[in-house]
């Protein structure tokens, strides 16, 4: 017999689903059934699975171990940093609930093969390698990223360490009361602020997105806002660093809405111009589109959430900004929209 005492990590989620995690190669008829015969108990007596866990619930699995292992999926939770990446996230913030991790260009947020190394697993390395959790603790709670950036999109990503963070994160990105601002640079001059919405509708065969004016069959509401900084030119040609605030988390809405807007990410191979691209591959390096998640602003919170209350967190602009900044002729977007000569 193995007993199994629900933690603080573990607890509010339903019987049958901790058991579907904790024996995850099992199905589920196999459970039902085990309830059935008293086989498997809560707190000493029979029990549904629907029953919702609490802290400190007793589960009793009369089982043997060669069943309970043997329905048991190998587990892997700890990865080298470096095999993946030239360098791993880095923690912006941490709390006893959720972290805010700036992630790489290059990087996963999740892995999309067996073979891949993601955020995720850099995650659950962290917190193993802490101490903050132990192998066994992962078989009823997993903890996990909040949000996703492409993998060639850099910065902020919120993660919950705990069930409850998990869920108050998911929660609060779900209701779109979390501000999410990114740093790009685009081709072309934008003088003044915008705020464009559209239509946007993805193509599963081939993972991109359309964007259109007018709401189509399956298409999804999309509304971003954009601020130029400055406008950037090399060798006589203009390109603008933007501020973009994110109102509706899309897939590739930042992208696909600028390149329809005649003014698509540098280094974009996806959406972008392919002249464009050559011409920053060339001189600058770049493989990947230009995007950066650079800050995060909480509204006022409370209860699990409360220490990011009215808060900011920033992760710094990736080394590249700066650099094409340095070698090209930089002018205020004030100054540009109101035509004071460079």
């Amino acid at each position: 017999m193995r007993l199994i005492t629900i933690k603080e990590n573990e607890a509010e989620q339903r019987l049958d689903k901790f058991l579907a995690k904790y024996m995850d190669k099992a199905p589920k008829s196999f459970f039902y059934k085990m309830l059935r015969k008293k086989n498997i108990t809560l707190n000493k007596k029979k029990a549904e699975g629907n029953e919702r866990l609490k802290t400190g619930d007793e589960i009793r699995l009369f089982l043997s171990e060669e069943t309970i292992e043997g329905f048991s999926g190998a587990r892997e939770y700890t990865v080298s940093p470096k095999s993946a990446v030239p360098a791993g996230p880095e923690i912006i913030y941490e709390d006893s609930h959720i972290l805010l991790l700036n992630k790489p260009a290059g990087l996963l947020s999740q892995k999309a093969k067996q073979r891949d190394v993601s955020l995720v697993e850099y995650l659950l390395s962290y917190l193993l390698e802490s101490g903050q959790l132990k192998e066994e603790d992962l078989r009823g709670f997993r903890p996990g990223i909040c949000s996703r950036l492409d993998r060639n999109t850099s910065g902020l990503v919120a993660a919950g360490k705990s069930l409850a963070g998990l869920q108050a994160m998911n929660e609060l990105i779900r209701s779109r009361r979390i501000g999410k601002f990114y740093r790009c640079i685009a081709a072309g001059m934008i003088k003044e602020p915008c705020q464009a919405q559209g239509w946007l509708k993805k193509d599963e065969r081939t993972n991109q997105v359309k964007i259109f004016r007018q709401e189509q069959k399956d298409s999804l509401y999309i509304r971003t806002s954009y601020v130029p900084v400055k406008v950037l030119f090399l060798e006589g040609k203009p390109y603008t660093h933007l501020e973009v605030h994110l109102i509706t988390g899309r897939s590739h809405q930042i992208r696909a809405h600028l390149a329809g807007m005649g003014h698509p990410l540098i280094g974009d191979t996806k959406y972008g111009d392919s002249r464009i691209n050559s011409y920053f591959s060339g001189c600058f390096n770049l493989k990947h589109q230009l995007l950066h998640a650079c800050r995060l602003e909480f509204p006022e919170l409370e209860g699990v959430l409360g220490n990011l209350s009215n808060r900011q967190f920033m992760a710094p602009l990736p080394p590249i900004f700066a650099e094409i900044e340095g070698k090209s002729t930089a002018v205020p977007a004030d100054c540009i929209s109101r035509k004071i000569s460079i």
